[in-house]
């Protein structure tokens, strides 16, 4: 009985059908927490640029 539970657990361990899903779930997951952590960060980083990008086009067409 316990050898063939160890059996099912090694070949689910061993089977990869569907694990592209879940390493795309947990990328995606690990990306939402750190967003939220950096949230503050980004938002001001993102601001920086357009404000940048503003300034840069307007003395591109004066």
């Amino acid at each position: 009985m316990l050898q063939a539970i160890g059996s099912k657990v090694k070949g689910f361990w061993k089977e990869e059908e569907g694990l592209g899903t879940l390493e795309v779930i947990l990328i995606i997951g690990v990306t939402l927490i750190i967003a939220l952590i950096f949230k503050k960060q980004i938002t001001a980083l993102v601001t920086n640029l357009l404000s940048s990008v503003n300034t840069k086009s307007e003395e591109f067409f004066k």
